[in-house]
């Protein structure tokens, strides 16, 4: 035991949690606390309203019962627990880099209790706590050390976070909970009857295991989730700042269940193994509602499943968030001003060109227009705008969608992806007749774009006379603030000539820094991702070269240099100057050497 906590005797240590309020089992605690929530902002009266009837209806907290239905989440309610309280929030920054009191509070207790001792002084332990009505912990805590025990809350990530690094705790892996899910993985396939498999699914500890695994997923910011069955093993990674991490390793023994309780989530066909699947989970993450959308897929060793996550909170639909330069954002502004024409956002698959469009359109939602997208899927709902959802399996393509949405007089519509001629074809149409259009394309770059559209079978003299921008985009690595270190050797390498800059493009390498990893950033040196962008303003020259046959990227480069124009590349190496993100970052992204 540290020293400072020997000076009190067991008898002159009482254990001190909250202070003295109102707590769930009193009777007017639901009013103070809800009241204290809608003073906060954190909630509305109708939502209060709708906790309470669910609340009473299922004889359980009011707190609680608002986490679970999504109206508040985990870090809102840690707050209003310290506001109702008057305790103070434990944050990440105030936990301990070892274990304190590892020899007398393990690790068991700890997790059953949802507290962690953070720091030990004067005679005193603060113990973080998750719930701060629950001071069971810290009564007995007290009494067992002999000391004095105050309360801070945590947020439940958090503290599972520090069991994480603290401990090397992995959490609770289902295999233990129920020896029946060994026998029913074991069997093959094709085997197990759909319905026991289905009763399997639906136990405790393979529910468990996929909530773990999705809020993990969702705790540490990662885009996806891919469940890749093997031969022996499960393998479980998610793809962090565009990387694949390994997660956990799960047996083979889980594979039917885990498989089996992601489809009835995802409310797909349970006994259908040998043909691709898609569909979409909404759940609830911290009191967060979420969207996942599900993909399976046979293989060799079974289903394998990838998960996307839709989070809204982390989205942010601002130009700037996004990581674009002021000069783009100009370009970007000038032609949303446009009454009609074709805006086009270029780049791979996972590149940020549906977030992109919807900041746009968050921008042009206003009362005086009327907005649509056709998208496959829609991924984030968006207030006052009409979004579509195309239905190949029913005739609801692009085109039939497109052409019915024409008939509905709309100002700007968002088209998902121009995937062939038809849809170009209304897309061209529906700009001539008045309207601006954005909508996705996969090329490597801007002018390549242009290329593309001809390639497909539009006309040069429409595509001259309704192209009016395009924006190609990449996602590159942002490096980790609080690791990131000078790189001075930068200026050298830049003399040598072993990044090219191009004419009229000056770099200051002084800002320039490289990646080193720490535990913020889980040792990658990296923590978030930025947009490197180009954009192409179509201006009267470069119509003229589309529309006289003088529209290969040479020459189309040249011209847009005239009027300002800068890659992808020139873009990148902005950013690295000003230490935003890597030379090896930007070289990946943009194929340049």
């Amino acid at each position: 035991m540290p020293a400072e906590l020997q000076t009190l005797t067991r008898e002159e240590a009482p254990a001190v949690g909250a202070v003295n309020v109102l707590t769930p089992k009193d009777d007017g605690f639901a009013d103070a606390f809800s009241a204290l929530l809608v003073r906060e902002g954190l909630v509305d009266p109708g939502a209060v309203a709708r906790a309470r009837r669910a609340s009473e209806a299922a004889s359980e907290r009011l707190d609680i019962v608002m986490v679970k239905l999504g109206l508040l989440s985990e870090a809102d309610l840690c707050g209003a627990y310290a506001a109702y309280c008057g305790l103070r929030v434990a944050r990440p920054s105030d936990l301990p880099s070892q274990p304190l009191l590892a020899d007398r509070l393990k690790l068991p207790f700890l997790k059953s209790s949802r507290a962690l001792p953070i720091s030990a002084s004067d005679g005193s332990l603060l113990l973080a706590a998750v719930d701060p009505f629950d001071d069971e912990a810290c009564k007995a805590i007290g009494y067992m050390l002999g000391c004095r025990v105050d309360m801070a809350v945590i947020a439940p990530a958090d503290i599972e976070l520090a069991f994480r690094k603290l401990y090397q705790d992995t959490g609770t892996q289902a295999t233990g909970d129920d020896h029946r899910l060994a026998a029913v993985g074991a069997a093959d396939g094709n085997e197990i009857d759909v319905e026991r498999l289905r009763d399997i699914a639906n136990e405790a500890p393979i529910i468990r295991l996929v909530n773990q695994i999705i809020a993990g997923a969702v705790e540490r910011g990662a885009s996806d989730i891919h469940i890749e069955p093997g031969r022996d093993t499960v393998l479980v990674r998610f793809r962090l700042d565009g990387f694949l991490q390994q997660e956990r390793v799960v047996p083979s023994t889980l594979k039917a269940a885990l498989t089996t309780r992601i489809k009835i989530m995802a409310k797909l066909d349970i006994a259908e193994r040998r043909l691709p699947q898609d569909g979409r989970i909404k759940t609830a993450v911290r009191g967060t509602e979420i969207d996942v959308r599900v993909s399976t897929l046979p293989t060799a060793f079974g289903e394998s499943l990838v998960l996307r996550i839709l989070d809204r909170t982390r989205v942010e639909l601002d130009f700037f968030k996004l990581g674009l330069d002021q000069d783009i954002q100009d370009g970007l502004h000038r032609l949303m001003a446009l009454p009609s024409g074709i805006v086009l956002v270029t780049g791979p698959t996972g590149s940020g060109k549906t977030t992109t469009l919807y900041t746009a359109l968050k921008e042009l939602n206003r009362p005086e227009l009327k907005l649509f997208t056709v998208e496959d899927p829609i991924e984030y709902q968006l207030g006052g705008i009409n979004q579509i959802q195309v239905q190949p399996q029913i005739g609801l393509d692009f085109p039939a969608a497109l052409r019915s949405i024409l008939r509905q007089d709309p100002d700007i519509i968002m088209i998902g992806e121009i995937r062939d001629l038809e849809t170009a074809r209304i897309a061209v149409q529906a700009s001539l007749t008045g309207h601006l259009v954005f909508s996705t394309l996969h090329t490597n770059s801007a002018i390549a774009a242009i290329t593309r559209l001809i390639d497909i079978g539009i006309e040069r003299y429409l595509l001259a006379s309704t192209l009016t921008g395009v924006m190609a985009q990449r996602l590159v690595r942002r490096l980790c603030q609080h690791c990131a270190r000078p790189a001075a050797y930068r200026a050298e390498a830049a003399s040598r000539r072993r990044w090219p800059i191009p004419d009229g493009v000056t770099i200051d390498w002084s800002g320039a820094r490289e990646a080193v990893g720490c535990n913020v950033c889980h040792g990658t040196g990296y923590l978030g991702r930025t947009s490197v962008s180009e954009l192409l303003v179509v201006d009267d020259d470069m119509r003229e070269a589309i529309g006289r046959r003088s529209d290969d990227q040479r020459t189309m480069i040249s011209l847009a240099r005239l009027a300002g124009f800068h890659t992808l590349y020139e873009a990148g190496l902005i950013k690295v100057s000003r230490g935003e993100t890597t030379i090896e970052e930007v070289l990946r992204v943009s194929r340049s050497s």
